[in-house]
């Protein structure tokens, strides 16, 4: 049975808060109204870099306009949590009727102080998953079979406050970093451990590995890195510190030696992947006079590498195309969003907070078309006693879309998969999974994936 309640790890704040004790961010709701941001950015703080009253709209030049899409190519592995390093897979061959070919229970679903985060990862046949309380199984990707799982949570009971987390493959291992406060490597084939680092904070994201060094973010916005061998730790970069942040993290983006990591700050960084100097720093940030949530800057969604540009996109409303070389926007459109956006071809996909389906000019930032996956939902009032009390249930939020066979595919915190035509944004089907999604869906052979919120890891052919 599906819950009705939204899943934690994508819509409420501070998972800093509540690790650290940090009380500045009780006067924050998320589902109801303070006093507002300042109009004046203070001392430490980061300047809007879009207009206040700056409104997104589809582009009249290119309103109906056709665009090039890459012919799409047949993947057998998705190794990272974007499939590649640069986290851009561009178009990938999975040519599906929608249907569930398998359901397949992998742990411990989320719930109180427990939640499902890792993006799924894929090689050799097997999809990975990860379970809201760390255990780490192995499924063959045809029958749904468990073929390992390995739990990784602590022994000790007083290690055991934390979650979240993700996993990433090379060379036949499987890297696994833990909110738990771990680093970790094993065995793809087997699961057997191969070394454990502790971390001084949690890391609630997947880690990224490349060239023999594994990267992930922390909870306290400082970037680690670590040799992949070893588990020895390298060098570290520390952004700027934000306890104001979303439930939720991002995994770095690599590109040749340069790597780009986004913060709970809103910074957008590039540093030299072998030791971490950096090259540039771009602020993502927008206030807004009637959204004191615009005040928390977290890029939750992974910066996307794609034909030189990196994409990213905020909660503080600011979606852009930066340069990789210089770090100089090309273009910014005022988007609040915690999904990581598709670059493919001449457009580029993102998802807002709201729900709407944008797909975007990757040249100009002009918008070619938005599709509003939340039209005509109306906000459910829950709990409370004969009508009075109770809360107001958000409206559904989108994982980020997966392009596939010539379709847009996104799944929902309400359980359902939207499947949309990239050219117009048309809905051209809908699909019940049976239980909350905010992982993000990924291709491998000829199939689609998706992992629910109650942990369950769904094959759709």
């Amino acid at each position: 049975m599906m819950s009705s309640r939204l899943p934690m790890v994508a819509v409420l704040l501070a998972g800093a808060v509540a690790l650290s004790g940090c009380s500045t961010i009780n006067r924050l709701n998320p589902f109801g109204q303070d006093d507002g941001p300042q109009e004046i950015a203070g001392e430490g703080e980061r300047i809007s870099i879009i207009a206040f009253d700056d409104t997104l709209s589809v582009s009249d030049t290119l309103r109906g306009a056709d665009f090039f899409l890459p012919t799409p190519y047949s993947r057998t592995n998705w190794p990272l949590p974007g499939g590649n390093a640069e986290q851009a897979p561009e178009h990938i061959e999975a040519p599906v009727n929608f249907d569930v070919a398998w359901r397949r229970g992998f742990g411990q679903g989320s719930g109180r102080g427990n939640h499902v985060t890792a993006p799924l990862v894929a090689a050799n046949g097997r999809i990975y998953v990860m379970d809201g309380a760390a255990t780490v199984s192995a499924i063959d990707a045809q029958s749904g079979q468990v073929v390992w799982n390995a739990n990784l949570e602590p022994t000790r009971r007083s290690e055991r406050e934390g979650f979240g987390g993700g996993l990433a493959l090379a060379d036949g291992k499987l890297y696994v970093a833990s909110g738990y406060r771990f680093m970790a490597r094993l065995d793809a084939a087997t699961g057997a451990a191969e070394w454990r680092t502790q971390t001084e904070q949690p890391i609630h994201a997947a880690p990224t590995v490349t060239a023999g060094r594994v990267m992930a973010v922390a909870i306290d916005n400082t970037l680690l890195t670590y040799d992949s061998a070893t588990g020895a730790p390298s060098w570290t970069y520390q952004a700027l510190s934000e306890p104001a942040r979303i439930l939720g993290a991002s995994s770095p983006a690599v590109s040749g030696d340069t790597v780009v990591a986004s913060f709970s700050s809103g910074e957008l960084v590039a540093l030299r992947s072998g030791n971490g100097n950096d090259l540039w720093n771009e602020g993502l940030s927008r206030a807004s006079r009637t959204n004191a949530l615009s005040e928390i800057r977290d890029i939750v969604g992974r910066p996307v590498i794609y034909r030189g540009d990196v994409y990213a996109v905020s909660h503080s409303g600011a979606f852009a195309a930066v340069d990789l070389r210089t770090g100089a926007p090309r273009w910014t459109l005022p988007v609040t969003g915690v999904t990581t956006p598709w670059p493919a071809g001449d457009v580029v996909f993102v998802v807002s907070k709201a729900g709407e389906v944008i797909c975007v000019s990757r040249e100009s930032g002009q918008v070619y078309w938005i599709r509003d996956l939340n039209e005509g939902v109306e906000p459910r009032k829950t709990g409370g006693f004969f009508g009075f009390g109770g809360t107001v249930a958000p409206k559904p939020l989108w994982t980020s879309p997966l392009l596939a066979s010539n379709k847009l595919v996104l799944a929902s915190s309400s359980g359902e998969m939207a499947v949309l035509n990239p050219k117009t944004g048309a809905v051209e089907r809908k699909l019940n999974l049976g239980g909350s999604v905010l992982v993000d869906p990924i291709a491998v052979g000829g199939m689609i994936y998706v992992a629910t919120d109650n942990a369950q890891l769904i094959a759709i052919r």
